[in-house]
Formats: structure tokens, C-alpha cells, sequence
């Protein structure tokens, strides 16, 4: 049987860590940013985590990670 494939997109966003959460970058920080406050963009900056209803989707994309 052959190997299975990550998907490669799926790969650039996440990062599995070592107690086996599922890290992520934040969204809505790219673009049209004059209207959001800095308050908002302040609390976007950083990682966060993948919720808990998305893990099993994620790790599906990741075989290997």
C-alpha cells in the first residue's frame, strides 16, 4: 500500500506539539486592518489553538505529523 499524503497546504498552517494540541495562527489580520481597532488587532497578534470539534479533520490532513 502506498504511503499517505500530507496535504501540503494544511501543513503550512498547523503545528502538532508535543502534548499533542494542534497549533494555529490567528485570522482576520492580513488585510483591511484601518477599520478594525488596535485593541482588536492587539488581541489577534500571537498563535492560538484549534478547537476541539476541528482536531480530528486537522489530523486527518497530517498522517504523519
Amino acid at each position: 500500500m502506498p504511503k499517505m499524503k500530507t496535504k501540503r497546504g494544511a501543513a503550512k498552517r498547523f503545528t502538532i506539539r508535543s502534548g499533542g494540541t494542534i497549533k494555529r495562527g490567528q485570522a482576520f489580520k492580513r488585510h483591511i486592518l484601518t477599520k478594525k481597532t488596535t485593541k482588536n488587532k492587539r488581541q489577534l497578534r500571537g498563535t492560538a489553538l484549534v478547537h476541539d470539534a476541528d482536531v480530528k479533520s486537522v489530523r486527518a490532513m497530517l498522517p504523519y505529523a
